[in-house]
């Protein structure tokens, strides 16, 4: 095929979700309201190829208000793979995404195993692997400390995020603990907020994400209190391994390991308490 007779161009909502629905069928496991949630966050983050009038190929190259750019949903249809479209569809994404940002700014992606080569001769650097664990949601006992979040919580949330994330992405944030399918819960005592984690339904179980907390204690109370929010079903908690505590936590509950990704970075990489990350918030937007 001619690349030149592709057209490269942002995506409509419509033409997004056809995104989201491809990457259902590979297993990608969205949850029920992202494609709402992450057009929202950037509406002009998602861009794909055409052929002619037919969408073939499309990712996201989210912007957080040109602080720092996230690169997701990077997907070609089966017939149109292994013909170079998807190597130039990448950086056209990359550099569209840079003109999007300010000057120094960074952009994430997580990169499966396979593809992490391809992305560091692209410019982008590993920082530190990502694991994903399943559980078979079940009750536990309900922590005095752990309770729903509330409008009062929302200054410290934003805050551990902050520290977490490493840039602020607030209206995001918003739109992600107020989703529909979603439930956040904190943990709090007499130092106030030690930390937060979201749970959403997706088309098969749940995913946990964020959980951030200041120590390995309140993500445990966390950790349970989402599960307890999902009896019965697979539950995905995403770390990065690069913190010890972590994977302390999947170990400590049996959780059964399911794939890797990598915690990638073109530029330098925002300043994060990967030490409070206990689990990420999505490989789509970071």
């Amino acid at each position: 095929m001619n690349h030149a007779d592709l057209t490269f161009r942002p995506l409509t909502f419509e033409e997004f979700q056809t995104l989201v629905y491809w990457a259902s069928l590979e297993g990608w496991n969205p949850g029920l309201q992202d494609a709402q949630l992450f057009w929202a966050t950037d509406h002009e983050g998602f861009y794909g190829y055409f052929e002619k009038e037919t969408l073939i190929a499309g990712g996201s190259l989210v912007s957080y208000d040109g602080q720092f750019g996230f690169m997701g949903f990077f997907i070609v249809r089966p017939e149109y793979r292994a013909q170079g479209i998807g190597r130039t569809l990448w950086y056209q994404r990359r550099d569209t995404l840079l003109s999007r940002l300010h000057p120094e700014a960074a952009i994430g992606m997580d990169g499966v195993v396979a593809m992490q080569p391809f992305y560091q001769k692209g410019g982008f650097t590993i920082a530190y692997r990502d694991e994903r664990y399943e559980m078979i949601g079940s009750l536990y006992p309900l922590h005095p400390s752990v309770q729903p979040v509330s409008a009062p919580d929302w200054p410290a949330i934003c805050a551990l995020d902050l520290q977490c994330f490493g840039v602020d992405r607030q209206r995001f944030l918003k739109l992600w603990l107020e989703a529909s399918n979603a439930k956040a819960f904190k943990y709090s005592d007499t130092h106030g907020l030690q930390g937060f984690a979201v749970i959403r339904k997706c088309q098969k179980g749940f995913k946990i994400g964020p959980l951030f907390a200041e120590n390995v204690v309140v993500a445990e109370a966390l950790y349970e209190r989402c599960l307890s929010d999902a009896v019965g079903e697979p539950v995905y908690l995403d770390i990065p391994v690069c913190n010890a505590a972590a994977v302390g936590l999947v170990a400590k509950y049996k959780a059964t390991y399911v794939f890797e990704c990598a915690r990638m970075y073109y530029g330098k990489p925002p300043q994060m308490a990967v030490e409070k990350v206990f689990g990420l918030t999505s490989f789509e937007l970071g």
